[in-house]
This record gives C-alpha cells, sequence and structure tokens, in this order.
C-alpha cells in the first residue's frame, strides 16, 4: 500500500507536464467559409458532373462530409428566410425573417426584410440593417467569444443575404447596386474597409459589362444536354446593356465569377487568416434561371451557369488556402433549397390546375364578416397568401378573434383550390403534426397575417392588384451540405439533415456558443 501512495504523486506529475498536443485537441480553423448557393439542386449539381473541372465541385464530393439529403425546417422557402435560418440555427418563427418582404401591419405597406431608414447606404441609396433579423447569428457567437477579434464578413450579389449571412456584429456586409452595379454597404457596420475600395475599382463591373458577353464557357457547356425538353438548342450569346443590365447580370452565369473575385480580393488584402484567432466569410452564390424564367426555355444557360459556379468555387477555395494554407480552413456549402416559379400551363395535358385570387377572396371575406358582424372593413389587406384582419375593428365591436378566425377558415375551406387555411390560432395552440410544424416554422407573430391560405399545388395563386402570380408548386427538391477542410473526413451520409443543424456545428468546430436562439444539436462526427 505504501508503495501505491508513493507512485501516485509522481505519475500525477508526469502527467501534469504532458503537452497539450498528448490529449490529441485538434486546431480551430484560421478561417470558415458559410457558402450559400442560392437555388443549388442536388439533380443538377450531379447531372453536370462530366463536365466540371477537378477542383471544383468535384473535389468537395470526393473529399467533403457530404450530406445528400438536406431539407428546411420550414415551409416557405426564399433566399432571406433561408440565410437567415443557416446563420442563426433557428427558425423564421424564432429569427423573424419570413421572407424578403413582408406587410408592415401599422402602415399596411410591404417591408423589405433588410430595410432601416436609420442607416445610410454606402455607394447606394438603399438604407439597411439586420434590425428585423431578432436573434444572434454564428458571425456575432463568434465575434463575442473572441472580444470582438475574430473578422466577420458578408458577401453576396443580394442586399438580404449579405446583410443576414453576416449578421449584426460583423464587419462589413457587401452587395452588388443594381442600378450603378458597384459594391455597396450600409453605414451600420461603419465605413468600408480599405481592401473594399480597391477591390470595387478593380472589378468595375460597368466597364466589365461593356466588353463582356455571357457565352458558354467551352464546348461542352455548349453542347452537353441534360434537359430534355425542346431537344437541342443554339449556343447563346448575351449582352449586357440597358437600365436593367446589372439585374439582369446576378441572375447570369457570370455572375458567381465575379462573387470570387471580389470574395478572393478580401482573403487576400484584408486581415482575414493571420493570426489564430478564427475568422468567419459568409459567401452567396447564384444558381437559378437566367432572369428567374423556366429553366425548360433556357436550359443551355443553366448548365453554363453550373460549370461557371463549379470554377468559381475552386477560385475561392485556392485563394483560402494560399492565404491560411491546406486543412487550415472550414468550408460549408449548402442551398437555399429555393426554386424559380414554374410557368407550365398544365391545362395544356388535363393536370388539375385553377387561379385562386386572393384580391376577390378578402373581398368576398370581407362581405361575409359584415352580413355576420355588421358593417366594417374586417380585411385590413392582403399579402401574398395572407390575410390581415382590423384588429381595431375588431376590439371595438367586442369580438372574439378566436371566433371570428373559426368563421374565416370555414368559409375559406370550401374555396376552389384550397387545399388547407391556416390561422394564427391554429398555428399558436394547435396540436403539432408534422405537416403543421413546418407551417408553424414559418409563421412570426409579429409580421405574418392572420389567416394563412394554402393553395392547392398546381393552381395559380394570383393578385389582380399587383398583378403578382405564382404557380403552387410542393416538389421535393434535393440539396446537400458539404463539410470540407479542416479535420474533415471525407464520406457521404445519406441519412436526411436540415439545415439549421449547421449553426451548431460550426459553433462546435469552433468551440464557441451556438447562436441564443438554437435549440438543434450540432451534426455528430466532427471532433475538434
Amino acid at each position: 500500500m505504501k508503495k501505491i501512495y508513493y507512485i501516485l504523486p509522481q505519475l500525477m506529475a508526469i502527467m501534469s507536464l504532458t503537452p497539450i498536443e498528448a490529449q490529441d485537441m485538434k486546431p480551430v480553423p484560421k478561417v470558415v467559409v458559410n457558402i450559400t448557393i442560392d437555388r443549388l439542386r442536388t439533380d443538377y449539381l450531379n447531372a453536370f458532373l462530366p463536365i466540371y473541372g477537378e477542383n471544383g465541385f468535384r473535389r468537395l464530393l470526393k473529399e467533403g462530409r457530404v450530406y445528400t439529403h438536406a431539407e428546411y425546417p420550414q415551409n416557405r422557402l426564399n433566399r432571406a428566410a433561408c440565410v437567415a435560418t443557416e446563420a442563426t440555427g433557428t427558425v423564421p418563427y424564432d429569427h423573424g425573417i419570413i421572407s424578403d418582404t413582408w406587410l408592415d401591419r401599422t402602415t399596411l405597406r410591404p417591408v423589405f426584410c433588410v430595410d432601416d431608414p436609420q442607416y445610410e447606404g454606402i455607394l447606394t441609396a438603399e438604407k439597411s440593417s439586420p434590425r428585423f433579423l431578432s436573434v444572434s447569428t454564428i458571425g456575432d457567437e463568434l465575434k463575442v467569444a473572441t472580444d470582438g477579434k475574430a473578422i466577420v464578413y458578408g458577401i453576396s450579389p443580394f442586399r438580404d443575404a449579405a446583410i443576414l449571412g453576416a449578421g449584426h456584429a460583423a464587419d462589413g456586409a457587401f452587395w452588388i447596386n443594381t442600378l450603378t452595379g458597384r459594391w455597396c454597404g450600409t453605414s451600420y457596420y461603419g465605413q468600408f474597409p480599405s481592401w473594399v475600395s480597391v477591390a470595387d475599382r478593380k472589378n468595375d463591373l460597368s466597364n466589365y459589362l461593356t466588353t463582356t458577353e455571357w457565352k458558354p464557357l467551352s464546348d461542352l457547356s455548349g453542347n452537353f444536354s441534360y434537359f430534355l425538353s425542346k431537344g437541342m438548342k443554339k449556343p447563346f450569346d448575351y449582352k449586357f446593356k440597358g437600365d436593367h443590365r446589372f439585374t439582369s447580370f446576378i441572375t447570369s452565369g457570370l455572375v458567381n465569377e465575379y462573387i470570387s473575385r471580389f470574395a478572393s480580393e478580401c482573403i487576400r488584402t484584408s486581415s482575414i487568416g493571420n493570426d489564430d484567432i478564427t475568422d468567419y466569410l459568409s459567401v452567396t452564390y447564384y444558381a437559378g434561371n437566367y432572369e428567374h424564367k423556366s429553366v425548360s426555355d433556357f436550359p443551355l444557360e443553366m448548365q453554363d451557369t453550373y460549370v461557371r459556379l463549379d470554377k468559381a468555387l475552386e477560385e475561392l477555395i485556392k485563394a483560402v488556402e494560399a492565404k491560411v494554407g491546406i486543412g487550415k480552413a472550414l468550408f460549408v456549402i449548402t442551398s437555399t433549397g429555393d426554386a424559380d416559379n414554374e410557368t407550365t400551363n398544365l391545362s395544356k395535358y388535363r393536370i388539375p390546375t385553377g387561379t385562386f385570387y386572393i384580391n376577390r377572396t378578402a373581398g368576398l371575406l370581407n362581405m361575409y364578416l359584415m352580413a355576420l358582424y355588421g358593417q366594417g372593413q374586417y380585411v385590413d389587406a392582403y399579402y401574398g397568401n395572407e390575410l390581415y384582419l382590423n384588429h381595431k375593428l375588431l376590439e371595438t365591436k367586442q369580438l372574439s378573434m378566436a371566433d371570428v378566425l373559426q368563421r374565416c377558415q370555414e368559409l375559406l375551406l370550401q374555396s376552389a383550390g384550397v387545399k388547407d387555411v391556416y390561422t394564427s390560432q391554429r398555428l399558436l395552440l394547435g396540436a403539432w403534426t408534422p405537416g403543421i410544424s413546418k407551417i408553424h416554422n414559418s409563421y412570426n407573430p409579429k409580421c405574418s397575417g392572420d389567416i394563412m391560405v394554402q393553395v392547392a399545388p398546381g393552381w395559380h395563386l394570383l393578385n389582380e392588384d399587383t398583378k403578382e402570380e405564382q404557380m403552387i408548386v410542393e416538389s421535393y427538391i434535393p440539396f446537400p451540405v458539404i463539410f470540407f477542410g479542416s479535420n474533415i473526413v471525407a464520406t457521404t451520409i445519406d441519412t436526411p439533415v436540415t439545415v439549421d443543424c449547421i449553426a451548431p456545428t460550426l459553433s462546435q468546430v469552433m468551440r464557441i456558443r451556438a447562436p441564443n436562439a438554437c435549440t438543434t444539436a450540432a451534426l455528430t462526427g466532427f471532433s475538434n
């Protein structure tokens, strides 16, 4: 027994002198690059593999941790809401961004998700901030954990994605001004860093478009045919001219290379990756249809967009690895899961279809409520597929909101083209089911309507006042989540995952707290 007591202190002393490295503590990445590709689809990504290079998508799929079946835990997929979900690790019910625009109850006017009259734009007239984003993001938590020393930027062709991807505490968010072609931002984050002004001058989009045409990148992307509709088409050739040239450009295959040039300039000339404190870069690319038109009308353009996207990813990865070293940066790539509106005439093929008029429905509902409760404007407004009731009128008439909503639901369910009707009461107090869960997650009491009409698939939702029309499609669109780089072991996982897992997983890898509304567990297999 005495020998044991004699040896134990010696063992403890030896263990205390053992280097930290012996505990196999892996270093955190020097840079985390969170890449969101708007409208990326797995089927298209895989279809064009024969015409990719070796160091873009091919490398990501070969060396990355690939989750093949990803989805969002909400049902209203749009770029703003999806970027916010990815950044915060929670759903619109918590983070507050239900769409790119919604109706302001106080003014009954549409408001854009990052509008803020308090902060002037820089090289833009748009006044912006993340004020509607009601919880913290990955970048915010990294700032808190490093006492503000980490560098956090958001880069995107789109204002909403740049700001929501960057978060509240970022050093800057930068997007393309669709009126001037300049890289612009908001005074919310302070003045532009010097590298932004240099990069903007070096990549003058206005000059670039005077000499640039969008043609197939190669014979392969111009002749390879994945799409069967309407057979082969002649190679395309677009010139960007006129007042809308910048708007058209950001939906073309050329935009991704332009984004990568700017992001690569950020990596090379800013202080990102210069020390051992992890930095964070949010980047958005575009993989949707040219000018948001049907892919059946522009199949070769879609193919070339993916080929150029592949090249753009290769350029960004190369720039990051040249700055911090191979294996010292972590990339995560996913999609918004959104898709452009279909325009197919289903009646031509005898597929059930029709048109649901939201403006006519609002008028009919108001007449119905007047017949029940007396004169008054009960329906304040309508927007998208949502109806907003006049709360003050209901209070004046001392009507029960629950009773009124129940009456509205009963009437609307009888309308042709209506699949279901969800009221605020039903979403807040109703029984949980897998179907209603996603709809609940997409609802937010501060900005959603009182009544959400779920229009049947194949039907058109039309607002005759604004001429806005949308064909309802509920088809599952496959897209991946890919982790690549620092400490990642290559593997392919077919188990479905939700995108809100990205924020807690990155937080775990960076060894920081997850965003403050994130209750989702991190994905397993990421040891650090």
